[in-house]
């Protein structure tokens, strides 16, 4: 069976939603942030990255969430996640996933985890001053350019949909005005219409 390790309130969600899309046969590990869980020596081992999504298997562990989104996808091809037959169309996904990861995630990451980067407070503050200036600018090519719709890739639904809709939740909190993104917006409503999505936030904004 496999593990998904998550904490709410994180790109865990689109893996979340993913496994219950597919139909696998998962169970779910809740760390809580709050109490460091996630810097624990039993998870440290598990994944020495700290952080989440991480996905146990009888083979391993993966991390970052579009490896996880690929393996989901190439695991249960029945649920037809990705085009696993054109290799072009699948490195499409790829691409775009790896934007938000590599991107949009990084852009966000710059307000609530700027640490990363910087110890001065100066420095900090001006970091968090341009989220919704490098986040804006990084949903409006998502908006014009990116999202075909009605889902991302076009008609069909795949593994890169869970994963807008979920970096797509921090857009007011990240300062950017939603209005100035109908599409985007249209694509995170009809998202939570899906039974998989509603059940997956249901789970982890109750839990």
């Amino acid at each position: 069976m496999l593990t998904l390790f998550y904490a709410p309130r994180t790109c865990a969600l689109a893996s979340h939603i993913a496994l219950e899309e597919a139909g696998a046969d998962y169970r779910l590990k809740r760390l809580d942030f709050s109490k460091t869980e996630q810097q624990s020596a039993e998870y440290l081992a598990l994944n020495p990255k700290g952080r989440v999504p991480a996905l146990s298997s009888e083979r391993g562990v993966l991390t970052e969430t579009p490896a996880i989104l690929a393996f989901v996808a190439q695991t249960h091809p029945q649920a037809r996640l990705a085009p696993l037959d054109d290799a072009f169309a699948f490195a499409e996904i790829q691409a775009f996933n790896s934007y938000l990861c590599s991107t949009v995630h990084v852009a966000h990451a710059h307000k609530v985890r700027g640490s990363r980067w910087a110890d001065d407070e100066a420095a900090l503050e001006a970091m968090r001053r341009k989220v919704p200036q490098s986040v804006g600018a990084c949903f409006d090519l998502v908006e014009r350019q990116m999202l075909r719709g009605p889902w991302v890739m076009g008609d069909t639904y795949t593994i890169a949909d869970p994963y807008l809709f979920t970096i797509a939740q921090w857009i007011e909190g990240d300062g950017v005005d939603p209005a100035r993104l109908p599409r985007v917006m249209d694509h995170r409503k009809r998202m939570l219409e899906r039974p998989a999505v509603a059940k997956a936030v249901a789970h982890e904004t109750a839990g």
